[in-house]
């Protein structure tokens, strides 16, 4: 069965040359010319991956890539954002809304391909990584990695993540205690080197940052290595448990402002 692409795109011509390169490459393409149209055939189709336009009629790219996230039936449907702005604030805008990819107009058919093929590469192997000769590493310390859920399990308690969080997290940890370079990440997580603008990766830093340290502000565990990279440094030992008590009370802490603000909005 042929690999089903949702196409999100309001300028028919733009629709037309995109769908038709598609499918002649090979995936079964189905078309919406609005964001409306767009969420109604994410639901009706289930597809393997979605190509969302960000200047959408009716409901704009970035809205309609946040509720693909929120709702369970597509949450985790990689999706790539076209658009014609190309600059940083923007590409952070994309990937904030859950975003996996972001391809600036106008574009090489070419290069929409390998995108698409990347992603879909990402999203089908089992279960994560390459197909090197050394031992995968899924567990150290407090931290286990479960491909199948693309989840982690972080001081025994289960963290969701995103496919591109999930295979971020796999690369640093499979290095952990080693700065790891941003070529090296780009390639092993994207499966090709987009650009040399990391702010690609610093945006999913961020989002992981949120999920498992303390204080995202002040990182223990995921640690930027000012021009030359990241660091993933686990506890061990003893370690674990004072910083699982740290983790929970900044988890009751986060807890108690959520209310307070709930509150003080009501």
């Amino acid at each position: 069965m042929k690999p089903c692409i949702l196409l999100i795109e309001d300028d028919k011509d733009m629709r037309d040359l995109v769908g038709s390169h598609l499918e002649h490459t090979g995936f079964d393409v189905q078309k919406a010319e609005d964001g409306i149209k767009g969420q109604a055939l994410a639901l009706q189709y289930s597809p393997d991956l979605i190509v969302l336009d960000l200047m959408l009629p009716k409901v704009d790219g970035l809205t309609l890539c946040q509720r693909l996230r929120r709702d369970e039936r597509t949450s985790r449907i990689p999706i790539l954002m076209l658009t014609a702005l190309g600059g940083t604030k923007d590409k952070v805008s994309g990937f904030n809304s859950g975003a996996d990819d972001y391809l600036t107009k106008p574009f090489d058919l070419e290069e929409l391909q390998v995108r698409v093929k990347a992603l879909l590469r990402r999203t089908e192997r089992a279960p994560v990584g390459s197909s090197g000769t050394h031992q995968e590493i899924l567990s150290y310390g407090p931290l286990t990695l479960v491909p199948e859920r693309f989840e982690a399990i972080w001081f025994d308690s289960p963290v969701r993540l995103t496919h591109l969080e999930f295979e971020l997290l796999h690369c640093l940890l499979q290095r952990h205690g080693q700065t790891v370079a941003p070529s090296l990440i780009l390639k092993e997580v994207w499966g090709y080197e987009p650009d040399d603008d990391i702010e690609t990766i610093r945006v999913h830093v961020r989002h992981l940052r949120t999920k498992l340290e303390p204080d995202p502000r002040k990182p223990r565990f995921i640690k930027t290595v000012y021009g030359a990279g990241y660091c993933l440094e686990l506890p061990t030992g003893g370690q674990i448990k004072d910083m699982q008590n740290i983790l929970a009370k900044a988890k009751e802490e986060r807890t108690l402002q959520a209310n307070q603000e709930e509150r003080a909005s009501a």
